[in-house]
């Protein structure tokens, strides 16, 4: 694709027509910054966001945000909605990591309180957060257990003492989906993850201490109980090996019946099949249960989280400010052609962005991370959504050949950054070098009014995998 193919809609909305090519059902949109479409045009993304435009049942457009790059069938940073009736539900554009998303945990301490133990409370979650490739945590479901986290997600980890009822409040969806059917995942992937509650995981995966480095809208933060140089905490980490089972599961399943519904795509990895066919709705309450275990997944690192807290600075609180998934997708009404109609929207790195929820969008690493507020733009604009973080602009394997794990860390360390890392190699694919910028990805859904600027935060100390 070239910069000749796109239409420039306003300074920060692109389009590419669905005269570009026969078999487009609807244009293909996407946000970005003039001097960030040479950098687009060198993945494949904007060619996975015209396939996706080909789908049965999409409506509006094709979506893709900001921090955009080159995913499994769909563009990770893409968003797009389907009618219920008579459109597909898609496993690529939900993603193989169900349910990745971010919580944000506020303490009442300052920047002050905490720097002369950075590295002692780094060392202190990285001990009590277990991460790294199929590592197992301190719980082990058996039977019903996994059930009932599969169909009641956070609420059920509250209920077994992992966290408060007040917690509850501040998830997207209260940390569960109503919609999910532990009958539909498959054993393989209950057996993948029966001890993978309260485990971070490895890739791009995180917990990090970050102080409120920015206040851009004070009203908002103080809403939502933000303020200058206050510390807090970041998770970022999904469903880890049973998302990805029942992803892998379905996938496989939907190759196999596309045929019969007569569905033709132009790329495998776009597999489908009708929302409303069986094979649909198997594998969204299947997704559902998935998403459900990734929030009580970041519930029981959040007690961890909170255990290590309190082991180096005593009974200070710390509060879910929010949690937000960014790989899912979700039944939502939006007025299409004049009347209001439900409406399947896929996220796959993508946040929801209703008006006046918050929204998480990390960084990367040693770099800075934002806390934003939807607007109502984004139901017009992006069927309620805006980016997820960075992206990434660089594979992990060329991530690895460039930077060394050892000289980085001791890069973040020279800069007062506290790091407990598991693999310098792993520590190396998730380098700074290897993502976009994070300020620019953000300053574009300000600008198009999607999403506000709250609060800029910045890294004082990193766990990862």
């Amino acid at each position: 694709m070239k910069r000749s193919d796109l239409k420039k809609i306003s300074d920060y909305i692109w389009q590419i027509p669905k005269t570009y090519r026969k078999d487009m059902r609807v244009d293909a949109r996407f946000f970005a910054s003039d001097s960030m479409l040479d950098e687009i045009l060198r993945d494949k993304s904007l060619d996975q966001l015209v396939n996706v435009s080909t789908l049965p049942g999409i409506s509006r457009f094709a979506l893709a945000m900001p921090d955009m790059h080159e995913g499994y069938g769909f563009p990770v940073g893409g968003v797009a909605g389907f009618l219920a009736d008579t459109g597909i539900i898609s496993p690529g554009g939900i993603g193989y990591d169900i349910n990745c998303g971010v919580r944000l945990l506020a303490s009442g301490m300052s920047f002050d309180d905490v720097k002369d133990r950075l590295h002692e409370i780094a060392r202190e979650i990285f001990r009590q957060v277990p991460s790294g490739v199929g590592r197992g945590g301190r719980l082990r479901l058996k039977g019903q257990e996994m059930d009932k986290v599969l169909e009641n997600g956070a609420h059920y980890m509250v209920q077994m003492g992992y966290g408060r009822e007040e917690d509850l409040e501040y998830i997207e969806s209260s940390g569960r989906l109503t919609e999910a059917d532990s009958s539909f995942v498959s054993d393989k992937a209950k057996k993948r993850g029966r001890d993978q509650l309260g485990t971070m995981g490895a890739g791009n995966h995180f917990v990090e201490v970050e102080k409120v480095e920015k206040i851009f809208d004070e009203n908002t933060a103080r809403r939502i109980g933000l303020y200058q140089d206050q510390v807090v905490v970041l998770i970022h980490t999904g469903s880890r090996g049973l998302g990805h089972q029942v992803a892998t599961d379905y996938i496989r399943l939907m190759m196999a019946v596309m045929d019969s519904y007569s569905i033709q795509i132009p790329d495998r990895e776009l597999a489908c099949s009708p929302f409303a066919s069986k094979e649909g709705q198997e594998y969204f309450r299947a997704m559902s249960a998935a998403a459900n275990f990734a929030w009580a997944n970041r519930q029981m690192i959040t007690f961890e989280v909170r255990q290590a807290w309190k082991s180096v600075f005593g009974d200070s609180e710390l509060k879910v400010v929010y949690d937000v998934a960014h790989n899912i997708a979700k039944i939502e009404e939006y007025e299409i052609d004049g009347k209001k109609q439900k409406i399947v929207v896929h996220r796959k790195g993508a946040t929801r962005a209703f008006p006046d929820q918050i929204v998480l969008i990390p960084g990367s690493m040693g770099t800075g991370s934002y806390v934003l507020v939807g607007q109502k733009e984004s139901l017009k604009q992006s069927f309620g959504s805006t980016c997820h973080g960075a992206g990434r602009r660089m594979s992990r394997r060329k991530a690895k050949d460039t930077v060394r794990g050892s000289e980085l860390k001791q890069d973040l360390e020279r800069r007062g950054i506290a790091v407990s890392a598991g693999s310098m190699s792993g520590l190396a694919e998730e380098a700074p070098i290897a993502y976009k910028d994070v300020d620019a990805v953000v300053d574009v859904v300000h600008r198009i009014g999607i999403a506000k600027k709250v609060a800029r935060l910045s890294p004082i100390a990193v766990c990862k995998g």
